[in-house]
């Protein structure tokens, strides 16, 4: 009885492999250009906050996108971000983060990254987010810029936030 089911012990791996690798077989390739459209992107996203120039900062967002900032309430569309932005890059001032470290995967006409940032008043960021293709275009659909916090550091730092958020309430 057991050497009856010993071939479909072995016959059920196989089997989901060819059907996982069919899967993955009709998403698109990806390009070098692709991922080197997207990087492209996400410097001009970088370097038009860097100049403060409104206009390209928010032509990098998709219509419906998103910026979550480092505040447990920043989480704006790019209707309420651009009010909230427009004072800031009226008077020319932007931010600069550097990006490094990218990592960028696309799967058909979506891209999803993280990248390590340099900046000079916070120093090691991180952000991540996803990016859409409308037409022949890569747009940020959501940014998310965060501070790594190192493990060692990650209850203290936890409790200074629980401690500045009870004050608050």
């Amino acid at each position: 009885m057991i050497f009856n089911q010993i071939p479909w012990a072995w016959l059920f791996p196989i089997v989901l492999s060819v059907s996982i690798n069919s899967a993955w077989s009709k998403t698109p390739e990806v390009t070098g250009g692709e991922k080197s459209a997207v990087a492209a992107q996400l410097d001009a996203f970088h370097q038009a906050a860097a100049d403060a120039d409104y206009d390209a900062y928010f032509d990098s967002f998709s219509k419906e996108g998103v910026f979550i900032g480092t505040d447990a309430s920043e989480r704006w569309t790019v209707d309420t971000f651009k009010d909230y932005v427009r004072p800031y890059f009226s008077q020319g001032i932007g931010w600069t983060y550097v990006p490094r470290d990218r990592t960028i995967v696309i799967r058909g006409d979506v891209a999803w990254f993280d990248e390590l940032l340099d900046n000079a008043a916070y120093g090691e960021c991180r952000g991540s987010g996803v990016l859409v293709k409308v037409g022949n275009r890569w747009k940020i659909a959501q940014y998310n810029l965060h501070f790594p916090v190192p493990n060692n550091l990650a209850r203290q730092i936890t409790q200074m936030i629980k401690q500045a958020a009870s004050t608050v309430h």
